[in-house]
């Protein structure tokens, strides 16, 4: 069996993966964590999954003793205790926290350097197919079409665009020898101009319980294409993170991301 802690398990993801693992064969819950004040603290981890008694107790500190593997899909602060956590006592990690800012992202990185950890921005298996047919579709359709990307999540969500849609944008800039950073625009506004031949535009959209969407066009005079993941619930995220952890248990230290689990 692998052990397993779900960090912040009363949140939306950390409910289906609490879920997922009670009701897997070769999976352990063994460790539950909310942040500082959630009113989860010191219950068991059933009353918020809807189950019966797992005697696994919510706390605020990652209990690490007696875990193989953490998943992590909560807030940058968060995630960064646990991984500094983790990493001391040599535990693996999944991770699927968005929204770092590029600080918090290179700590991150140095932090679970000595430990095992997928670290992903869309732990869905079709998503990660995705991410290739995008960057390959740039490079066979080049500079003639331009590229938009458009996301959409549901209200609660914190962070805009989403860690899904820059990595998209990230793909669909490699496929054109481009950097990101110097062409991305974000929404439009106002007397903007024409458009110009090498950005490549980004657009976040936050409506009632959207699980995720997110579309990539690529547009030319007479014709678009539009390549499109829709996720129907969380199921498709979390039972992606169960591959990573089942994968990351067995691997040596180092980073490594979905395509990684998935030998893309």
């Amino acid at each position: 069996m692998i052990r397993v802690v779900v960090c912040g398990i009363a949140g939306r993801m950390g409910q289906r993966l609490g879920n997922l693992i009670l009701d897997s064969d070769d999976l352990q819950l063994v460790g539950a964590t909310e942040r500082p004040g959630h009113d989860a603290q010191g219950r068991d981890a059933g009353d918020v999954l809807g189950r019966s008694s797992t005697k696994v107790l919510i706390t605020e500190v990652i209990p690490v003793a007696d875990a193989d593997v953490a998943i992590a899909f909560t807030a940058p602060a968060s995630t960064l205790a646990d991984a500094r956590a983790c990493a001391a006592a040599g535990v693996a990690m999944v991770v699927g926290t968005t929204g770092f800012s590029a600080d918090e992202l290179t700590e991150f990185k140095a932090t679970v350097a000595a430990v095992p950890c997928v670290f992903a921005p869309n732990f869905s298996t079709a998503m990660n197919v995705l991410f290739k047919l995008v960057e390959e579709a740039a490079r066979i359709l080049g500079d003639d079409y331009d590229i938009e990307v458009l996301e959409a999540h549901h209200r609660h969500k914190v962070d805009a665009p989403s860690g899904t849609a820059i990595r998209l944008a990230q793909g669909a800039a490699a496929g054109l020898q481009r950097n990101l950073d110097d062409v991305v625009v974000h929404g439009r506004q106002g007397v903007t101009g024409e458009r110009t031949r090498k950005e490549i535009g980004m657009h976040a959209m936050r409506l009632g319980d959207v699980a995720g969407d997110h579309s990539v066009f690529y547009g030319a005079p007479g014709e678009f294409l539009e390549l499109r993941h829709h996720a129907t619930s969380r199921d498709a995220f979390a039972l992606g993170a169960l591959r990573a952890a089942r994968f990351v248990a067995a691997a040596k230290p180092g980073l490594y991301d979905m395509g990684d689990v998935l030998a893309l």
